[in-house]
């Protein structure tokens, strides 16, 4: 099974400036390859996380990917979590901190973190938000 996670961004022909699509091919149940197309758009994910009253959000469950929507207010009380995470910023800007490691962001960026690692947003605009991506195992990938 192979997922590809597609981000496109579409300047002055959409309102919203990042499109997620997920594609999720193969099966080990069939020799025809699947695929299954799901697309969120970020005003989608941000009304429905605005009608749930939370920072965060579950929008889309296969196997063991897990899509999210977060929206830190002020402050990220983020812990670490037990599976990798990988996040692509949406809007706003500011500083991550992964582990001892420290960067600024903004804007379609990609950032990875490994399961169990501390990491938080820090200094970030009041329109920051970001789609949140869970995979794997409990404790994480092994590395190749």
């Amino acid at each position: 099974m192979a997922i590809y996670v597609v981000l496109d961004n579409f300047p002055g022909r959409f309102q919203d400036a990042l499109l997620m699509y997920v594609y999720i091919t193969g099966s080990q149940h069939s020799n025809i390859t699947e695929s299954i197309k799901m697309q969120i758009t970020p005003t989608e994910a941000l009304e429905k996380l605005q009608a749930a009253n939370h920072v965060f959000l579950n929008l889309f469950e296969h196997g063991t990917l897990s899509v999210e929507i977060y929206k830190p207010d002020k402050v990220d009380l983020q812990q670490p979590h037990e599976r990798d995470e990988v996040y692509v910023v949406i809007t706003g800007s500011g500083t991550f901190l992964n582990g001892s490691r420290c960067a600024t962001f903004g804007p379609g960026d990609f950032l990875f973190v490994p399961a169990g690692v501390e990491h938080r947003f820090e200094d970030f605009t009041d329109d920051f938000c970001t789609w949140v991506i869970f995979y794997g195992p409990k404790g994480g990938e092994v590395p190749k």
